[in-house]
């Protein structure tokens, strides 16, 4: 696969269920020897097998949307152990996971596979044009 928005988070953002600005929004780490993430079809944390999440942060912080790039500050999940995981998962934490929205799923990066040895994991979004992720008009 590659990284992806997932068809549900693009409908809930047109919707404004998503706030990516104002919202709690968080990663997730995927082992996808657990749960392959299936972009046409999942549309929130009840679509995850619980097995499959290795490590949650906590809220992103100085999340921006400027002309349809979305970006955030770098982000560090505390003490993850676990299975080794695949890719990484956005979403928007509402406290119930029907209502908490996968928003897209990262799984080409630099430090992809990752295999945890339960210290910290940072997350260094990418300082290019299209930053975390963006809004393409093709």
């Amino acid at each position: 696969m590659a990284n992806a928005m997932y068809d549900h988070g693009r409908e809930n953002f047109c919707l404004g269920e998503i706030d990516w600005v104002d919202g709690d929004n968080r990663i997730m780490f995927i082992d996808e020897a657990d749960d392959v993430p299936d972009i046409a079809n999942d549309e929130d944390l009840d679509d995850r097998v619980g097995a499959a999440i290795v490590g949650t942060s906590a809220n992103m912080a100085s999340e921006t949307c400027v002309a349809g790039v979305c970006d955030a500050a770098d982000i560090t999940v505390a003490t993850v152990a676990g299975d080794e995981f695949e890719s990484i998962d956005l979403y928007e934490e509402t406290g119930v996971a029907t209502t908490s929205w996968l928003i897209c799923n990262i799984d080409t990066a630099t430090g992809l596979p990752c295999t945890p040895n339960g210290g910290d994991i940072t997350v260094a979004w990418d300082a290019g044009a299209n930053a975390i992720f963006a809004w393409n008009a093709s």
